[in-house]
């Protein structure tokens, strides 16, 4: 049980001690932390793709019921 207590406390040391003399943030730092919304590098697919998705509505409303299949 001593152990227990003694490991931790010396995580808690370890923790203040690195809080206190660990790296520091500026504001531009705290700043830079939060994601951008950035676009995907790899291939979208379909059902991502908001170009595909306006065609598609495009296409649906053109057609007024029909597959587009003229055959």
């Amino acid at each position: 049980m001593t152990f227990l207590f003694a490991l931790i406390g010396i995580a808690a040391i370890g923790f203040l001690l690195w809080r206190a003399f660990g790296p520091q943030l500026t504001d531009s730092d705290e700043r830079d932390e939060r994601p951008s919304p950035r676009k995907p590098s790899g291939p979208v697919g379909p059902d991502d793709d908001p170009d595909f998705l306006l065609d598609l509505d495009r296409r649906s409303r053109d057609s007024n019921g029909s597959d587009g299949d003229d055959a």
